[in-house]
């Protein structure tokens, strides 16, 4: 059992839904982020996604863009974000970390090292966005035989008969992606988003937790109430960038996360 399932057991036995939060690796830098990070379980936090940042990022919207190339340019890398994880990991040993990116860093690294690496520093899944199920063999099967989940997207194009694929090897949770774009797009509706989570739940027993286009706490909480819970990433990083304080994120995070917390 990864942290990740613990964490699930752990809610449904409280009766609790899920509250995700992203943030990039080294945004605005390497000490910020980190302390960051380290603030989030204490606002309430279950999961933390942990950006990796890539000079192509084509599934992001602007706002996770400019993060990314503010964390580039203050000279974050693969490295330094795992090291980031092991720092946050000698002061919490429960919280799970999904490292969350694309492909090509992983594959420059070479997936074995990776692999080892992300384990040792206490990496518990894996959201790579540009490798499709017909590429498992490449690093979703070997994570998941190094003890970590490896996590798959679906959207509201993922049809009935694609939608087997999508899950087949998908573990830990499922993250339903509740708006046709990139990240940061339009607000998420809990009308729309309700039959497509119960259209995915008839076909796994993993969690699905959803994302894209939640900026309120109001928004977490009726996104969370019809899933199993809800993930918000563009809008806590919009507040990294205005310059806010740790303590001001983690404030903002807290108010996302106690409204997931009361679906």
């Amino acid at each position: 059992m990864t942290r990740i399932d613990a964490k699930f057991a752990a809610l449904k036995a409280e009766g609790k839904k899920a509250f995700v939060a992203y943030v990039m690796a080294g945004d605005p830098d390497e000490a910020k982020s980190l302390e960051i990070v380290k603030a989030l379980p204490a606002a309430g936090v279950d999961i933390i996604e942990l950006g990796l940042p890539f000079t192509d990022p084509m599934a992001d919207g602007p706002t996770i863009q400019l993060a990314g190339q503010r964390a580039l340019d203050q000279g974050m890398t693969l490295q330094k974000t795992l090291d980031m994880a092991a720092e946050f990991r000698k002061t919490d040993d429960t919280t799970p970390i999904v490292l969350m990116g694309y492909y090509n860093p992983i594959y420059s690294r070479g997936v074995d090292r990776f692999l080892v690496d992300a384990v040792e520093a206490g990496i518990d899944g894996l959201i790579v966005v540009d490798l499709p199920p017909e590429e498992d063999d490449e690093l979703c099967i070997p994570a998941q035989k190094a003890g970590l989940n490896f996590i798959r997207l679906a959207t509201p194009t993922t049809d009935d008969k694609r939608l087997p694929t999508v899950l087949q090897n998908t573990s830990g949770f499922v993250y339903y992606v509740s708006v046709t774009g990139t990240t940061g797009a339009a607000a998420a509706s809990g009308a729309d988003v309700a039959p497509e989570v119960a259209r995915i739940k008839a076909k796994t027993e993993l969690p699905v937790i959803v994302g894209f286009g939640v900026r309120t706490p109001e928004k977490a909480e009726e996104i969370a109430a019809v899933a199993d819970g809800t993930v918000v990433g563009s809008a806590i990083v919009g507040e990294i960038a205005q310059g806010k304080s740790v303590e001001e994120v983690a404030t903002y995070v807290k108010s996302l996360a106690d409204g997931a917390h009361r679906a």
